[in-house]
């Protein structure tokens, strides 16, 4: 929104569709870091580390997509030549959030994360324990 407002754009249908892909992209990144969270908690790290490390080892990825998707829209949302009333709003969309979404991603959703989980600086149990042997009966 800070994008179209700071470039003079209105929204519109195709300023929609940008916030649809946008949206997608951005799910996408916060799935990546909360599975590969998961995976690191399992072998046995601490919430905080986990997520630190997790953050740390899908930074990468997370900013190479979203600078390739800038640098491949920048020259739509700053054309002015024939058509560009309607791809303008949405590159100016998937550019400005494509600049914001990823730091944030870095910064907000490790930090939701490990306070929605708690602080515990335990090992995550690796396996439940059985509620019942498999030979025994309850009467």
């Amino acid at each position: 929104m800070l994008a179209l407002y700071f470039s003079g754009l209105d929204f519109s249908i195709s300023a929609a569709v940008g916030f649809v892909s946008l949206f997608g992209v951005s799910v996408m990144n916060g799935i990546l870091i909360i599975t590969y969270y998961n995976q690191v908690r399992t072998s046995g790290m601490g919430t905080i580390e986990a997520m630190e490390h997790a953050a740390e080892q899908r930074m990468r990825p997370m900013l190479m997509t979203a600078l390739s998707a800038c640098i491949g829209l920048l020259p739509a949302a700053i054309s002015t030549g024939i058509g560009s009333q309607v791809q303008r709003p949405l590159a100016t969309v998937v550019v400005g959030g494509m600049l914001i979404g990823p730091i944030i991603m870095l910064v907000v959703v490790p930090a939701l994360q490990t306070m929605l989980l708690g602080r515990t600086g335990g090992p995550a149990p690796a396996v439940p324990p059985p509620l019942e042997e498999a030979g025994e009966a309850h009467t």
